[in-house]
């Protein structure tokens, strides 16, 4: 396909690895030849490349599927998730998720990006409500300043919070970067 009929959403492939196309504008300059504008997203990475393309040149569409799944438990470094309509159960590795993990908690639903028939990443939300399972009491007196603490979540994931948290409290996390937000 020519660039000038790229769409949102669409899968493509630049340099090997594997895109979506998440904006696209088409420019045409006062002098010479029509451009494309293109935000792509890699889907390894979730990072944007802004690239620019002449309207005519070439641009491999590849064949992607979303499909969403259930998380049903963890042994080891292996995650477990089923698909809701077949009840299939497929097992992924911890590389395919990333760093999120440690925020994933049973019977929660995820995005599986699938390539060519190949799972290239799990997409997991960017926020999550989780419920303390253990933290320090806090000492009188550490309110002089902004002050944090260990807090362990339900999933295992430890995170520092502020020090009015308690355990049972459920607090809602940024798990792309694993940061308290507030109390839920």
């Amino acid at each position: 396909m020519v660039a000038n009929e790229l769409k949102r959403g669409m899968t493509v492939t630049h340099g090997g690895i594997f895109y979506e196309v998440a904006d696209v504008s088409h420019m045409k300059p006062g002098k010479g030849a029509a451009v494309v504008r293109v935000k792509l997203r890699n889907l390894d990475t979730e990072n944007i490349l802004d690239i620019t393309f002449r309207s005519d040149e070439k641009v491999e569409q590849v064949l992607s599927e979303k499909k969403k799944m259930e998380f049903l438990y963890r042994d080891a470094d292996q995650f477990y998730f089923m698909d809701p309509h077949t009840y299939e159960n497929t097992p992924v590795s911890k590389d395919k998720i990333g760093d999120k993990a440690q925020f994933l908690k049973e019977n929660e639903t995820v995005t599986f990006f699938i390539v060519d028939r190949q799972l290239i990443r799990v997409g997991i939300s960017d926020f999550a409500v989780l419920k303390i399972v253990n933290t320090e009491p806090a000492i009188r007196g550490d309110t002089a300043t902004n002050v944090t603490k260990k807090v362990e979540l339900e999933t295992g994931a430890v995170i520092q919070g502020p020090i009015f948290l308690n355990v049972g409290d459920r607090v809602k996390v940024d798990t792309r970067t694993g940061t308290y937000i507030e109390r839920a």
